[in-house]
Order: structure tokens, then sequence, then C-alpha cells
């Protein structure tokens, strides 16, 4: 656009040229005289006022020229207040949002194979390519003891001794803790099957000579381990066992001890530490992480295998509830409402800061580029409309000239 404007300019001066060796030869070439000269005018005052706009014509230094450049600091600022003024207020934010059916968008994207490949497949495969990139470039090691020592330091400021408490208490209260007491009863029962021998060999070891020689140890260690085995199948049969009983009155206390004894909280506490502080558990940690990075690796790299499992078929549940749902579409887009609203009140100031910074932060040669080729065509197109009016208003004057 800019070589068309100036050929114009330079085809305007040649026509001068040719009407001006030829104005003696007839009337007409003094209308094609004034036209030219008219439109070199035109032409000539819009290709400096476009020029001036970026910068000196030719060079010169002429007051109120390359405005841009001299003013790219209030033109930031001022752009940023137009944003802040125009875009960023809340009631407009609101107003703006309450068009836009979120809920309908999102569950449509996650219904839809085929739409999300067209309308969002760039948008998805952009943000498994990036996420891919970070967990490829970030050291694995270093990564993981970052997430470690993370979760480390919240559970460490984490009473887990309530906590506990208060699930055993819970499930006491709703009867969930009996098959744990029924589990241990079968594995105390198996345990005794499995470990016959070793009772004994114990009631050998400790019985008199007297006992062994006449096979008295023998018929005790039967007693012993028929009166266990026996008491172990009377409490796995009878829910309301006595020693069930007592078993559960410990667990009672111990859930109250965990809630409200301070003694019992430390203990909890220095085994938690513990625990945290052996070495075993930074290295199971560090194979868990391992496997997690393994799989959001294999997740970003293929994020439609992804979405044709299980991760998938839950998408397209939620699509659907989103959709067939109005109670929560309302919900939703009312939260998405309010976190816009909520964004633009409380981050409104950083973002025309931030727009206002970048700008000043340009040098004078990027943002005049940036400028200029954003509205490049319509200047230019100011210079040929200009060539072409001043031509045509020094025809009309040549014109009234002539009847005058």
């Amino acid at each position: 656009m800019r070589r068309i404007a100036t050929g114009l300019l330079v085809a305007m001066a040649a026509l001068f040229v040719v009407a001006r060796l030829n104005a003696g030869l007839h009337p007409a070439w003094g209308y094609v005289q004034g036209f030219a000269e008219a439109a070199m005018v035109g032409g000539l005052a819009d290709w400096f006022a476009v020029t001036a706009l970026f910068r000196h014509p030719l060079g010169l230094p002429i007051p109120h020229t390359a405005i841009v450049p001299r003013n790219k600091d209030r033109i930031g600022d001022t752009l940023a207040l137009f944003l802040k003024d125009n875009f960023l207020i809340p009631h407009v934010v609101a107003r703006r949002m309450q068009r836009i059916d979120v809920a309908e968008a999102v569950g449509r994207w996650l219904t839809d194979p085929v739409s999300g490949a067209q309308a969002g497949g760039r948008m998805r495969y952009g943000a498994a390519r990036l996420a891919a990139n970070m967990l490829e470039s970030l050291d694995p090691e270093r990564l993981g003891g970052m997430v470690r020592g993370a979760l480390s330091n919240q559970l460490r400021g984490l009473h887990v001794a309530p906590l506990l408490g208060q699930a055993l208490d819970a499930a006491m209260t709703e009867r969930r803790h009996m098959p744990l007491i029924d589990g241990i009863v079968l594995w105390a029962g198996r345990v005794l099957e499995a470990n016959e021998h070793l009772v004994r060999a114990m009631v050998h070891e400790r019985a008199g000579a007297v006992m062994r020689w006449t096979g008295l140890d023998e018929t005790l260690a039967n007693k012993i381990i028929d009166g266990l085995a026996k008491l172990l199948a009377d409490m796995a049969a009878d829910p309301d066992h006595p020693l069930r009983t007592k078993a559960e009155e410990g667990l009672e206390k111990l859930a109250h001890d965990l809630q409200h004894d301070a003694e019992t909280q430390a203990k909890v506490e220095r085994f938690k530490n513990d625990m945290l502080d052996n070495p075993a558990l930074g290295d199971w940690w560090q194979g868990v992480w391992e496997r997690i990075r393994a799989a959001l690796l294999g997740m970003a790299r293929d994020p439609d295998a992804m979405m044709a499992g299980r991760l998938g078929e839950m998408s397209r549940a939620l699509g659907e509830t989103l959709q067939s749902d109005p109670r929560l579409a309302r919900t939703i887009n009312r939260f998405a409402r309010r976190a816009a609203v909520g964004a633009a009140a409380d981050y409104g100031d950083a973002i025309v800061r931030l727009v206002s910074d970048t700008v000043r932060g340009w040098d004078a040669a990027t943002i005049t580029l940036r400028l200029e080729n954003a509205v490049g065509r319509d200047l230019q197109y100011i210079r040929i409309n200009g060539t072409l009016v001043g031509g045509s208003v020094g025809l009309v004057i040549h014109a009234v000239e002539g009847w005058l």
C-alpha cells in the first residue's frame, strides 16, 4: 500500500509535467494540470501527516513530528486508562458475563469430541505440549524433592491425632469398626494355627522333667491351643462377646485420648515426625513421584488417548450433566461471573499497570513498528484519498477560475 500511494504521487507529478508541456495545445490540459497540481499538494500533505506520526519526515527535526516515539509513555498510560475505564469495570464485566453461558460451552466441549478437536483441539494440544515440555525440562530429582518437601511441610504442620480420633469416633458411631475387629480375630486365629509348634515348644521347655516324662506337657499344650482357638472362634461368632466389648472400650478410649489427651497427641506427633524423617519414606515417595511423573508425561504427550479412557468417560458424563442440569449450570455460570467480576475488581489496577509498564519498556523503534504495522494500510489509504481528493478540489478550483 505504501508503494501504491507513493506511485500515485509520482504519477501525479508526471501528469503535471505532461500537462504543463501541453498547456497551449488545448484548454483541457489546463484542467489536467490543475488536477495533477492539487493532487500533488494533497498527496504530499498527507504523506507528511502520516510520516510525522511515526518519524521525522526526511529525517528533519521538524516540531511536532515523530509523535508516537516521543509520546510512547503517554500513549501507554492512556491506553491503560482506556482499558480500565471501559473494560475492567466490575459492572461492565458482569453485564458481559450475563450473556455468556460458560456451563453450556464447557459441557458441549466435553461431550462432543469432533467439536473439541476443531474448536478446542489446538488449545488442548498446546496446553499438553507445554505441560510435557515443562515436566521434561525440570530436574526430576529436584522437582520430586520440591514436591516431597512441600508435602512434608504440610504434614508437619497438620495435627494428625485429633483427625484420627474424630475419624475413629465417627467409624465407631456408625459401627464401621466391626470389620476391623473381625479381621483382627480371624488374623489371630490364623497366626495361632500357623504357630502351634511354637506354643508346644514353649510349654515343653518350661515344663518340669516329670511332666515331660509323663507326657503331660503335650496334654497341657493341647489344652492351651484348644482353649485359645475356642476363644477366638467364640469371639468371631458372637458380636457381643465380652472381649470384643473390652476391645471396643479400648477403641473408644483411644478415640477420646487422640482428641483430648495431650500426652497421646504428643506421642502421635513424635511418631509422625519420625516417619517423615525416615529416609525409607523419602525413597518410597521418590518412586511414587516418578510413577506419577511418568503418567503425567504419558497423558500430556497423548491427550486423545487420555480422553478416550476412563477420564474421557468421566469428562463426557460431566459435560452431559452440565447441559442437562439447569440448576448446576446456573451455579457454575454464577461462579464464573463472580470470579470474572472479582478478578476485574481485584486485579484491574495490576492489569493496567502491566499494559502501561509494557509499553514504557518498549523502545521507540519497537512501538513505532508495531503501531505502523497495525494501522499501516489505512494510513496509506489516507495518502491515496488525499491525492485523489486534492486533485478533485484542484479540478473544481480551475473550473471556477475559468468561469469567472
